[in-house]
């Protein structure tokens, strides 16, 4: 047996092979077959020294399939992964290789892929997608700073560290190279996920990579890929097409994350998003990405907004809190310690209240009463916390004049609060979590009367004017042929009505039902 400490070669691997045999490797126990390929099928295997079951994937490559390029490949795929040490790139641990085989050692990933996370979810929310988005996007950066490109990202290429609280890691860097500028080959990677470039021109550079990333954006929100076909003829023809890309009505995108869809699938490269405009983007947001850092910073804001607090500052006080709290959610979700995620808990328990009063008290609102009983929701709810961060960016952009940006936070969050109130069983949770969103359905629609006021004054984006607002309800009169509107809270009130009675609606369906009427 061979290990990979010296420098690779096709001698060194040694290419003349003896009869097959199955994959054998000394110092491991295989078990299950976790995937296979043309050249390859990777194996979960316990090591043998360890004494706590040390479990690892093994991917174990056929000397005999190898051909020339291939060879190549594989030679690259062990150089990148050597240097390159990630928390969101599979772990090459070692590589050995005997007569028959080569195997390359990595970290295993429990939680399988993340196409399988999808096909079993349908559609993800997408406070979900982002924290998914970002981690990849962690890892693409750290490639794009070595001039490598993956070449084959896809959701079968990205891996679950568990099922529960997953961390994402990509692998599989089989077709991986290194490109500084713009080069002619053959076609790379799979189909559905290729950019258009190296099918239609077989020329291509590192923005391939970033047409890959659109698809698994679009597939994580919309359940599919935005060219999803029965053969290559009918995708080739889908990705040759002039048609602009659209996105589907349902479910809604915010004008963020949308703006991200469209930068990232244009079919000419030099309209796509570049890779800084896309590490920079705001839905990106690496600035919020789960990470150890994510607590340093929320400790260093929320003791401004403390000092800020004492000094009767109340308005900047409030919008410190706010700003800690946006690095204290993904601190909580990075967070694995149970016992110090529910500390952090408690913390934005206490500043998420304080903060709620502060800008009660600066707006000159007497309803301190309102205290978030959300709050307490939240502290077994990560998803509940997400949407009250939503909530008080939302009300921190209308305090800005921001009202599309605040409008659209407003819509997203309520969506995620009405739909977890249909699954709750606690009586009392549930007739708080339906108080609480009363109140913001309120705010929302504050802003939305501001936003249909200020229409004359400043135009709106042509992305957002086609659009049917989700709190907007429009009945046609056929007596006398003219358009009049709902009072909105009779659109509240049966929204209301349908949760607290238990019918299993979802939202779109209910203002179907009412404009149509």
């Amino acid at each position: 047996m061979n290990h990979g400490n010296s420098k690779l070669s096709e001698q060194s691997l040694g290419l003349k092979t003896k009869p097959h045999q199955q994959p054998n490797l000394d110092g491991f126990v295989f078990t299950k077959r976790l995937g296979s390929g043309t050249y390859a099928n990777v194996y979960k295997a316990y090591k043998k020294s360890s004494d706590q079951r040390e479990v690892h994937a093994i991917k174990c490559i056929k000397k005999s399939s190898l051909n020339r390029a291939s060879m190549e490949n594989l030679l690259v795929e062990i150089e990148i992964l050597k240097q390159i040490d990630h928390p969101h790139i599979v772990k090459m641990l070692d590589f050995q290789w005997d007569s028959n085989y080569i195997y390359i050692i990595m970290e295993y990933c429990a939680g399988g892929d993340l196409s399988r996370f999808i096909s079993t979810r349908r559609m993800l929310p997408e406070f979900f997608v982002k924290r998914f988005l970002q981690q990849i996007a962690s890892a693409l950066q750290l490639l794009h700073n070595h001039n490598i490109s993956h070449m084959d990202l896809k959701p079968q290429n990205i891996l679950l560290t568990s099922e529960e609280q997953p961390v994402l890691k990509v692998a599989d860097f089989g077709f991986a190279q290194y490109l500084e500028s713009s080069v002619v080959d053959t076609l790379k990677g799979s189909p559905l996920y290729m950019a258009p470039e190296i099918i239609t021109q077989r020329r291509y550079n590192a923005k391939v990579d970033l047409w890959s990333i659109g698809v698994i954006l679009y597939e994580c929100l919309y359940g599919r890929a935005p060219f999803a076909s029965n053969t290559f003829v009918e995708l080739e023809n889908k990705i040759k097409s002039d048609k602009p890309i659209e996105l589907p009505s349902y479910p809604r995108t915010s004008d963020e994350c949308s703006a991200l869809l469209y930068g990232l699938l244009q079919r000419d490269p030099d309209d796509r998003i570049s890779f800084d405009e896309f590490f920079l983007h705001p839905f990106v947001d690496l600035e919020h990405k789960p990470s150890p850092e994510c607590l340093t910073k929320a400790t260093s804001v929320v003791t401004k907004a403390v000092e800020r607090d004492k000094e009767g500052k109340k308005e900047e006080a409030a919008k410190l809190y706010g700003d800690a709290i946006e690095y204290f959610v993904p601190a909580i979700y990075y967070e694995t310690d149970k016992r110090k995620k529910e500390v952090l808990r408690q913390k934005v328990k206490e500043y998420m209240t304080r903060a709620e009063i502060l800008s009660q008290v600066s707006n000159h609102n007497d309803s301190c009463k309102e205290q978030s009983k959300l709050v307490q929701y939240a502290q077994s709810k990560p998803e509940v916390m997400e949407a009250l961060q939503m909530l008080h960016l939302a009300q921190n952009k209308a305090g800005q004049d921001n009202l599309q940006e605040a409008m659209d936070l407003y819509e997203k969050a309520l969506e995620a609060l009405i739909s977890l109130s249909k699954v709750e069983k606690d009586t009392q949770l549930k007739k708080s979590l339906h108080d609480e969103i009363e109140i913001y359905l309120k705010r929302a629609e504050d802003v939305r009367e501001k936003l249909r006021n200020s229409k004359d004054e400043k135009e709106k984006p042509a992305s957002s004017q086609h659009r049917k607002p989700r709190f907007q309800v429009i009945m046609e009169e056929d007596d006398h042929n003219t358009k009049t509107r709902f009072n909105h809270w009779t659109t509240f009130f049966v929204i209301f009505v349908a949760i607290l009675f238990g019918v299993v609606l979802k939202l779109e369906d209910i203002w179907m039902m009412i404009s149509t009427r």
